[in-house]
């Protein structure tokens, strides 16, 4: 009986290790993520260019800063987004696999990849999607138009709702 339970507690043990595809797969969603940002922000700053031609008109130019802001919030949104699927990647690992040695002895390291229990991997990843979401808000907020002032009311609750939210992680954090 004792050779049976050590063999299923062996493949038990062993099961862990399907864990890896979940970090494969969100490393290289992370490394694409990483990638479509980076060419974003590449054709931005080349688009960019444009906004410094003396022969563009003002509301061309209005346009192009508007549609400028949006895309830098949006690869911010982007390269946020790889990192969270990097820390997820790097805490799957850490909590189901093994430590990762080489960032062990780094500075680093101990802010952000050292994860020590899924709560742990909950709260650094929660944070993170915290500020996707703000940066969210703030993309529709730069396009937002003003028809009524219940807009505008509607504008500012968000923002106190944004302010208490960053107000509370903190808070739990002082605990």
């Amino acid at each position: 009986m004792k050779v049976i339970e050590n063999i299923f507690e062996n493949f038990l043990w062993g099961s862990r290790l399907v864990v890896l595809t979940a970090v494969i797969s969100s490393l290289v969603a992370a490394f694409a993520m990483f990638y479509m940002a980076t060419v974003d922000a590449t054709y931005m700053v080349i688009h960019i260019l444009d906004y410094a031609n003396p022969d563009i008109e003002q509301s061309a130019r209005t346009a192009l800063h508007a549609s400028t802001v949006t895309h830098i919030v949006e690869i911010v949104d982007g390269y946020l987004l790889a990192t969270v699927l990097l820390i997820f990647a790097l805490g799957l690992y850490e909590l189901f696999i093994s430590k990762i040695q080489a960032a062990e002895g780094t500075e680093s390291s101990s802010n952000v990849l050292l994860i020590k229990s899924l709560d742990d991997l909950k709260a650094r990843l929660a944070k993170v999607i915290m500020m996707i979401l703000i940066v969210k808000f703030f993309e529709h907020a730069v396009s937002m138009h003003f028809a009524s002032p219940l807009d505008l009311l509607y504008m500012a609750g968000g923002i106190a709702l944004i302010g208490l939210a960053l107000y509370l992680s903190h808070a739990g954090d002082q605990h």
